[in-house]
């Protein structure tokens, strides 16, 4: 049988300037630098095959250099969302959710196994150092397989059917990851928006590695720094996600030029960027980004008042009302986009929750769907999102090519009569007070904890009880810190844990399927069995419910499976199960997301997602390609 073979191109996105005879235009605000030396032109900056970005074709307009978006993060290590909005990936997604090469030129993958990158010719790092296979194999050779910087051994994503692949540095622009079997979580984990950066600054990181340091030299760095040694030094250095290390060098579109710590950061445009438009202008258009530490309940205020041109962290649908007021004079404008979870509110019954009687009852499914039959999902929307959600179960968007409106309405009607039929089959009987009994004799009572960082959890949850005491259930919530709230669930000590529903709400067939199996403990349905699986059997415990077992296989099919549909074909049992089972009873979904933007900005789309995958909030968007339409006019 002749191998799959298919070639991701970034037909729209991708081209060479030769090919379009582009003249490259030096950026104002780096001419200074230019003409005093200190800096090379843009023509031997860019990268001589650089990803020329087709404005039109995607209903954009051509922008102009210039300006500083001013944005709020609610604490300093929030800078590392420069890196999230950014979004500079190896492959990245398109605004249709689609693959494409990004810093990469090209990707090969046959059978689903084999995957040769291409760099782009002449690309290089913020400081001007090539950026070449050399980076890829430094990581490979000399960090994931380190085993005083990886005493775990490579990243899981790198192990398939526990076994490496084979890497091959096949020229200056070109490397090779083979395994023996189809590696489906390779592509979409390197387009994510906290993606594992299979590739380091070698000439910078080598300073601090002891194969490549002069012993005296690495020692003092050693010293000056505090470390254990030179493994923990290189680890506190190797970081490309948090973005708080001036030093360290990037291939973001912007770079960080503040000290960590700090409560303002300043990110300057990166000279070395990949991307130019078809005017020959190096992207990003705006010079810099301002990012300013402030308490998250002051973000609302601060926006309102003009301090930020680009806010949706730290904004929630209670703020759109007075965010709608304040426009005019705070120079702005409100779009609602509508949130990626596949629910805003969901309650997670914990299958291992540490009590037997309970987590018998919690396992048996006529449980959890009378708990969802029993909620009144169009009432909490219009009380609390202002009739702008989508009552519906947990499940994928409408966005999703997996979108079924059957599997959104499955057990997620209103139906107390219902509820209580199912309830009285379990022999779940009414006390003298109404509240029903367990199999032991004490009263049902359902504790939901939350991290009560959301007034719309809480709300529902009184909401949610009022409509459970019909059912002779009884509901207590309370709210705990977050921390406290997920160290609980992990040891089976929360019954029914309250979050956002998946993150992952507009499904692909490339969506790892983690969140909707049992393979990770951060999962409040079943987080012992996700330490199972990510312990290798260590720790937590072994899946023993039919439906999990067959979720657990489905998440191997979908691993194994070499071609797109493959994967698809997994994850729409998946989701039916799902449907099926409620393991989690989801809310509402689609709720509106304010974000507040200059009034100048151009390029920023009017209606989108915002989800953290795929997408990474506003990355998917591409924020390097929004200008100011007078950037002279800041304040």
């Amino acid at each position: 049988m002749r191998p799959l073979l298919f070639v991701l191109l970034a037909a729209v996105l991708q081209a060479t300037p030769q090919a379009l005879a582009l003249d490259l235009v030096e950026t104002p605000s780096l001419a200074p630098r230019v003409a005093a030396g200190a800096l090379p032109p843009v023509s031997e900056r860019a990268p001589s095959e650089p990803l020329v970005v087709d404005l039109a074709a995607r209903g954009r307009e051509p922008g102009v250099h210039g300006g500083v978006i001013r944005t709020l993060i609610g604490q300093a290590r929030d800078v590392r969302m420069a890196v999230v909005y950014g979004y500079a990936r190896l492959v990245g997604y398109d605004d249709a959710y689609a693959i494409r090469p990004d810093l990469l030129r090209e990707v090969t993958v046959e059978d689903g196994r084999v995957f040769t990158f291409h760099l782009r010719a002449g690309h290089r790092w913020s400081d001007g150092a090539p950026f070449t296979a050399e980076d890829f194999r430094y990581w490979w050779e000399d960090v994931a397989n380190n085993a005083e910087l990886f005493p775990a051994g490579p990243p899981a994503l790198m192990l398939v059917d526990g076994a490496p692949p084979r890497f091959t540095a096949i020229d200056e622009t070109t490397v090779r990851y083979e395994w023996s079997a189809p590696n489906a979580s390779f592509l979409s984990a390197l387009a994510a928006a906290r993606p594992p950066f299979i590739y380091r600054p070698a000439h910078y990181m080598k300073r601090y590695h002891e194969r490549y340091a002069a012993p005296a030299e690495l020692q003092a760095l050693v010293e000056a720094a505090g470390a254990r040694g030179w493994a923990a030094l290189h680890n506190a250095v190797d970081d490309l996600y948090s973005f708080d290390d001036p030093e360290l060098p990037t291939l973001q579109p912007w770079v960080n030029t503040t000290p960590r710590n700090g409560q303002r950061y300043v990110l300057a445009r990166n000279p070395y960027y990949h991307r130019v438009d078809r005017n020959g202008r190096q992207l990003p258009y705006v010079d810099a980004i301002d990012m300013t530490v402030a308490a998250g309940g002051l973000i609302p205020a601060k926006t309102n008042r003009g301090e930020s041109d680009l806010q949706a962290r730290g904004l929630a649908l209670s703020d759109a009302p007075v965010l709608k007021k304040g426009e005019a004079k705070g120079g702005y404008v409100t779009r609602l986009w509508t949130s990626g979870y596949a629910a805003d509110i969901a309650l997670y019954p914990n299958l291992n929750y540490n009590d037997p009687v309970w987590r018998e009852v919690l396992r048996d499914r006529r449980f959890r769907r009378a708990l969802s039959l029993g909620v009144d999902r169009a009432a909490i929307n219009k009380t609390l999102f202002f009739g702008l959600a989508r009552p519906a179960a947990m499940a994928a968007l409408p966005q999703s090519p997996f979108y079924d409106a059957a599997q959104a309405a499955a057990w997620a009607s209103h139906d107390p009569v219902a509820a209580n039929a199912l309830l009285d089959a379990m022999g779940l009987a009414r006390g003298g007070d109404g509240v029903r009994l367990l199999p032991d004799g004490r009263p049902l009572e359902v504790v939901a904890e939350t991290a009560g960082e959301r007034r719309e959890e809480i709300d529902a949850l009184e909401l949610i009880a009022d409509m459970w005491r019909e059912l002779g259930v009884k509901l207590i919530y309370r709210s705990l810190d977050r921390d406290i709230l997920r160290n609980k669930a992990y040891a089976g000590e929360a019954m029914m844990p309250v979050w956002f529903g998946w993150n992952l709400g507009v499904i692909i067939a490339d969506s790892a399927p983690d969140e909707a199996t049992p393979v990770d403990q951060a999962v409040f349905t079943w987080p012992k069995w996700g330490q199972h699986y990510q312990t290798r059997g260590a720790a937590g415990e072994p899946v023993d419910m039919p439906a999990a077992e067959r979720l657990l296989a489905l998440r191997d099919a979908w691993a194994g499976a070499p071609s797109l549909e493959g994967r698809a074909a997994a994850w729409r049992e998946i989701l039916s199960i799902h449907a099926d089972e409620v393991f989690a009873i989801g809310v509402v979904a689609s709720a509106p997301q304010p974000v507040a933007v200059n009034a100048r900005l151009r390029n920023f789309p009017a209606k989108a997602v915002y989800a953290w995958e795929p997408g990474a909030h506003f990355g998917v968007h591409r924020i390097d390609e929004v200008f100011f339409a007078e950037p002279g006019a800041q304040p």
